[in-house]
């Protein structure tokens, strides 16, 4: 190991830490470059109704347990109060650039030309190239003063819930602009202190686009506003399998998060999808979703429905509209095939963020920038054509603690020298048979590559063998087919 090495980390929320955490491990000098002035990433800008999607269990770090205090779905201080014990307890605080914003990302070295000619990643399938450094051009949102910084190795842990936010695309003069009333992104709602998001939504008719988490958690607070009076319609393409709040997480991972269901966890797909539909009366309100429980979390197209929302739907508090497509007219929304408008004065999208944009727009290069897309990583991590540089945190599943963490540790092997890469033709050759083989059969017409929910346990296994662990993390056959597997399974074994 050589110790002078330094590794430029660009974000301090969960992965940067992570990142920063497991670098340190193995003795090298890392750089925490964040934009805000505090950690915690996408926690640090949420709803006030915002909770924890996950049971804490899952959503943990290995080596630092929850406060027993907390509840089994903190709410975003709690998460936030997590994050910075965890940060403050390793000693990552130190190595923060805060308010520090990169601009841009400039591989220094060999031609993109020569790189994109190797037949082994960075040249020889190690981490570290003696040839080619990593710039990163920083500037600093307080005095506006630009520097550069020179590293070995970059890890981008730039989140991707936030800064470009998803648009729909709409006819010319269909668009917000011909709406009289004000359409923003559910970023731009989030990005306001509380006391100026319950003053922006009061006594408005309000309408948010989409079902997932964020946007069921914008239809609360609006419908808790304004109640029936002023009913918060919520808009969706689709239905979209939802947990209830208070699903016994310990039957789910019984379900679906040991060995045993990664091999069957199609079997069980029916006895859930009745569990969900009686337990949330979806029949009811005709919101029972087409494709399979299994194909749901396969796609990781699930969410946490919150306490009393189809309690709300009952009383009038919120509307529930499908509108496959839909424009805008003066009035508010024109749903495709009907003649009246749905009248609103604001529209809130809750429709994503452009995550394969966010992370192009990092790098100078423009080679890079066309190689850079989420799906195209290998062990989720590392792109076979772009050298000394990992992602972190744009691969889906039950929990991205649990899964960013495992990431972190095989990085840290792996810039170590415990292993190499396998050449970037076998790289790519693993992608792809990845993402047709496994992660496709899972989740069917509505497949992301980036998600791994149902093959979690078995995506691990991969990471512990290139560390050269044992995959096998529990005690006894039975244990090791039928347990649930989670954070703690993957401490080191004494």
């Amino acid at each position: 190991m050589q110790m002078e090495k330094k590794v430029g980390i660009i974000g301090a929320g969960m992965c940067g830490l992570l990142a920063c955490k497991y670098t340190l491990s193995k003795g090298y000098t890392p750089f925490v470059f964040e934009s805000r002035g505090s950690i915690g990433g996408v926690w640090t800008q949420t709803f006030k109704t915002t909770k924890l999607q996950t049971s804490r269990s899952l959503y943990q770090f290995s080596d630092f347990p929850w406060p027993s205090s907390v509840p089994e779905f903190p709410d975003h201080s709690q998460v936030l109060d997590y994050l910075l014990s965890y940060a403050t307890h390793f000693n990552l605080l130190p190595h923060i650039k805060f308010n520090c914003k990169v601009l841009g990302i400039n591989y220094e070295g060999p031609s993109d030309e020569e790189v994109q000619a190797w037949d082994l990643w960075s040249g020889t399938g190690e981490p570290f190239n003696s040839i080619g450094k990593w710039n990163i051009t920083v500037q600093d949102t307080d005095s506006l003063l630009i520097e550069v910084y020179q590293v070995d190795f970059v890890i981008l842990c730039v989140g991707q819930y936030s800064d470009v936010p998803k648009i729909p695309e709409y006819q010319p003069g269909k668009g917000p602009e011909a709406f009289r009333g004000m359409v923003i992104h559910s970023m731009e709602y989030a990005a306001m202190d509380f006391d100026t998001a319950a003053e922006f939504i009061k006594g408005k008719k309000i309408t948010v686009v989409g079902f997932q988490k964020s946007a069921l958690d914008i239809a609360m607070e609006c419908s808790a506003a304004n109640g029936a009076l002023n009913p918060c319609r919520l808009l969706y393409t689709t239905e979209h399998w939802s947990i209830p709040k208070h699903y016994p997480w310990c039957a789910l991972a019984y379900l679906y998060f040991n060995r045993f269901a990664e091999l069957l966890n199609w079997v069980f797909s029916n006895f859930v999808e009745t569990y969900i539909t009686h337990k949330l009366s979806l029949a009811k309100f005709g919101m029972v979703p087409e494709q399979s429980f299994h194909k749901g979390i396969g796609s990781c197209m699930l969410s946490s429905m919150p306490e009393e929302f189809y309690d709300r739907v009952e009383k009038g508090n919120i509307i529930l509209k499908k509108a496959p497509k839909f424009s805008f007219c003066k009035e508010g929304i024109v749903v495709v095939g009907e003649a009246t408008p749905l009248e609103t004065d604001l529209v809130i999208l809750a429709t994503g963020f452009k995550r394969d944009d966010k992370l192009k727009d990092i790098f100078v290069s423009t080679t890079f920038r066309n190689h850079i897309i989420i799906g195209s990583l290998f062990r989720q991590c590392i792109h076979p054509r772009v050298p000394q540089l990992a992602v972190f945190g744009f691969s889906d599943s039950i929990s991205n603690l649990y899964t960013s963490e495992m990431k972190s540790r095989w990085l840290a092997e792996f810039l170590d020298g415990t292993f190499k890469l396998p050449s970037i033709k076998e790289m790519e050759k693993d992608v792809e048979r990845w993402d047709k083989y496994y992660l496709k059969r899972n989740s069917g017409n509505d497949h992301r590559r980036s998600c791994i929910s149902t093959l979690h346990i078995w995506f691990n296994d991969q990471l512990c063998k290139d560390m050269g662990w044992d995959p096998r993390r529990k005690k006894g056959f039975f244990s090791e087919l039928f347990e649930p597997y989670g954070p703690l399974d993957y401490l080191p074994i004494s």
